[in-house]
């Protein structure tokens, strides 16, 4: 059985940081991309970041030069480094195997339950 749990997320104000993990189980992580997806309050689902099995990443726009994704394939566990934190960055993060699509949402086996990033002063 897939299992994807999200922790580390918390109340943080403007400019600071949050450090996102994903404990994956249930499947061979080293041979799987994986995804950040948040969503804003009373919004869409939005494509943060993915990692190939190679570690290669890639990142929205919004998110670029301030995050970073990256895997511990020993420790079966994604990450997100969340760095200079903007009120707009306030969402539900989930984690997701394989890469995002637009018909792919939760909750599915392939999503983890979200953790909270909320950043206000």
């Amino acid at each position: 059985e897939v299992r994807l749990v999200e922790s580390g997320g918390g109340l943080v104000q403007p400019g600071g940081s949050l450090r996102l993990s994903c404990a994956a189980s249930g499947f061979t992580f080293s041979s799987s991309p994986m995804t950040w997806v948040r969503q804003a309050p009373g919004k869409g689902l939005d494509w943060v970041s993915s990692i190939n099995i190679f570690s290669t990443s890639t990142y929205a726009d919004s998110v670029k030069g301030r995050f970073t994704i990256s895997r511990d394939n020993a420790k079966n566990t994604l990450y997100l480094q969340l760095n200079s934190l903007k009120t707009d960055d306030t969402a539900k993060y989930y984690c997701k195997r394989g890469y995002y699509s637009a018909y792919d949402t939760p909750p599915s086996p392939d999503w983890g339950q979200g953790t909270q990033v909320t950043v206000s002063s």
